[in-house]
């Protein structure tokens, strides 16, 4: 087992992949996870949905992991994104994650195929029998077709000790309520506009979206709302929420939060196929809610 993990709890940012002509762009990388550890983010977490996962080989995967590993040192810990609708790819990835050095792997629940309850269980299983690397399982329905029961995480965790969080992007605040009148599963987070209510519940940590953009905001609320300033919890929390509302609105994450960081000079607005750039009306919509926000004006030329 993995004997030196950091506790899963805080900011983390489920980090963009940078595009420049079609191949990954190391600088723009580089500068960006400098950007996060400078905001005070407590994870990095790369190769998710966020990082445009599924248009990434193999082989950029295992080369995304490495550069975020390596750059961030020992100044913060990496959760790779691991997870795939193929039981042995997902192992063999989250084996890969480990001999990297990542400190935890986030698996979400298989795409496309909408597995059954035991067929879900026996996913997360085999992985969790592959592997000691601390798991993070991921219930995002809406991008899956399939809801991780909370029947099937009291299970796992009972299990594997080391399946040890859950991202909750399903909405329900009821949810993870239920959920944790069952288990000391850690949960996280997967909705930026919902980490506030569900940490009133007992989440304690978020994987954002938007502190790609704002990582200070991010790390502003969390801190303000696990010290228990609640009118200071408020403010940041109605900032995120007006930020990862108006961008959700406008296209496909990570579309949006790119082009946002785009028209702050932080990277390209590059996508790969099937994902593609918004349309100049959308443009100007992100770079009309950056300035009502005060977040364009704020980084330097």
């Amino acid at each position: 087992m993995n004997n030196h993990v950091p506790t899963m709890r805080g900011a983390m940012t489920a980090l963009i992949t940078p595009f420049r002509h079609g191949e990954i762009d190391w600088r723009c990388l580089d500068a960006l996870i400098d950007r996060q550890l400078e905001g005070g983010i407590d994870w990095l977490v790369p190769c998710g949905t966020t990082g445009e996962s599924p248009t990434l080989s193999p082989a950029e995967q295992a080369q995304i992991l490495d550069a975020v590993i390596a750059r961030a040192g020992k100044r913060c810990p990496v959760m790779a994104g691991t997870g795939t609708n193929c039981t042995t790819t997902t192992i063999e990835r989250t084996k890969a994650a480990q001999r990297a050095g990542a400190k935890a792997a986030l698996i979400v629940t298989p795409y496309y195929n909408r597995p059954t309850p035991e067929g879900l269980y026996r996913h997360y299983a085999a992985v969790a029998e592959a592997v000691d690397l601390p798991i993070v399982l991921y219930n995002v329905p809406t991008r899956t077709g399939v809801h991780l029961d909370n029947d099937v995480v009291v299970r796992l965790r009972e299990q594997f000790s080391h399946i040890a969080a859950i991202k909750h992007a399903t909405g329900s605040v009821e949810g993870v309520t239920a959920l944790l009148r069952r288990t000391d599963i850690v949960v996280l987070s997967g909705d930026d506009s919902m980490t506030w209510p569900m940490m009133a519940v007992g989440a304690i940590g978020v994987i954002s979206v938007v502190s790609n953009l704002v990582p200070g905001l991010v790390k502003s609320m969390m801190a303000s709302a696990m010290a228990g300033n609640h009118s200071a919890a408020k403010r940041h929390h109605r900032q995120i929420d007006i930020l990862s509302s108006e961008l959700s609105k406008l296209g496909p994450n990570p579309v949006p939060i790119k082009t946002a960081l785009a028209c702050m000079g932080l990277t390209e607005a590059e996508f790969r196929l099937p994902l593609c750039p918004l349309d100049e009306k959308a443009n100007d919509s992100i770079e009309q809610l950056l300035k009502r926000l005060e977040i364009l004006e704020a980084v330097p030329a």
